[in-house]
């Protein structure tokens, strides 16, 4: 398991690479002079070439990105071009508002997708059942920024429940963790519903009931860790999803974090915050891909037998030689 690990985390660099290749390649395609963006379209020729210069924009792209990379490696995500502030600093003090909304939108996903997925298996083609699939279908078809604008409209606008900027209070937070959660949701309680359906048929859950076992231990002792195997491996797309969701919804609600800071910096063409914000979220959900991963590891005994029988043979292999 330990070489597994490693081997995971090795193959973040490559992700990482390639990523922010095909990103720093793709912002040489769109218009615009980063120069004249940060100086102003006053400035005179003395002063772009000088900023140029000073930035490494007057150098070809390979040697940009090149020279980039050995800097990030050394932990510098270089200047905001804008802010004249290290991109680091600018992260440091977003990352924690995404990763509050992420983390919170998905524990509220797997909460509540774990329940209404039980309840609509043991309830299957009921009223419940078939209300909640009609529910579920409808929020899947809801764009996200669409979803966030008429939450703003009915809860702020019409009501006046909920404010609709910032994150202030407890209050702040209600709308945009359930906007980012509610994707999330109907794709977890889908395949919750129909892993549970598949476990309750079995053999073993039948004998149980025939022994005369009552139905909710059956479901909590016997049929909930099976049918968590599909849910766990959805479960960890979750967070990327969260992170994807969260340009849009700090966007919308005026939230001051990674996602909001990715979409200023495009806009203004600020290469090192757009690069130094996608490595972050790339580790980040590298990071809880692992996670993910190593708990189907544990959940699933057919992979932790794996790793046993390897490590077993390997013993087997050195007393052997000895």
């Amino acid at each position: 398991m330990f070489r597994y690990v490693i081997k995971r985390l090795i193959l973040i660099i490559p992700i990482l690479i390639g990523v922010t290749f095909f990103l720093f390649m793709l912002l040489q395609l769109t218009p615009g002079d980063p120069a004249v963006i940060a100086l102003g379209v006053g400035a005179t020729e003395e002063q772009l070439d000088l900023f140029r210069e000073q930035t490494g924009l007057n150098k070809p792209v390979i040697i940009q990105y090149i020279n980039y990379m050995i800097r990030a490696v050394q932990g510098d995500l270089g200047t905001s071009y804008l802010t004249r502030q290290t991109v680091s600093s600018m992260i440091g003090t977003r990352v924690g508002t995404t990763l509050f909304l992420s983390f919170s939108s998905m524990a509220f996903t797997i909460i509540v997708a774990l329940f209404l997925g039980i309840a609509m298996a043991i309830k299957q083609n009921s009223f419940f059942d078939n209300f909640m699939r009609v529910v579920t279908t409808v929020l899947t078809s809801m764009p996200l920024f669409w979803l966030s604008i008429m939450m703003i409209l009915l809860f702020t606008a019409w009501l006046g429940w909920l404010p609709s900027a910032g994150l202030g209070t407890w209050k702040h937070s209600i709308m945009p963790i359930f906007c980012l959660a509610c994707q999330g949701i109907t794709m977890c309680t889908r395949t919750g519903r129909s892993s549970m359906l598949e476990v309750i048929n079995q053999d073993y859950i039948r004998t149980a009931e025939a022994k005369g076992l009552k139905r909710h231990y059956i479901i909590r002792r016997h049929a909930l860790k099976n049918s968590m195997l599909p849910m766990v491996s959805v479960y960890g797309r979750i967070i990327a999803t969260c992170f994807s969701g969260s340009v849009v919804v700090e966007s919308i609600f005026g939230i001051s974090g990674i996602g909001r800071m990715m979409t200023d910096a495009l806009r203004q063409k600020d290469v090192p915050a757009i690069l130094g914000s996608i490595i972050i979220s790339c580790v980040v959900i590298s990071i809880v891909n692992l996670l993910t991963d190593i708990t189907y590891a544990f959940i699933d005994p057919r992979i932790k037998s794996q790793y046993t029988h390897r490590k077993v043979k390997l013993e087997a292999v050195i007393s052997h030689g000895d």
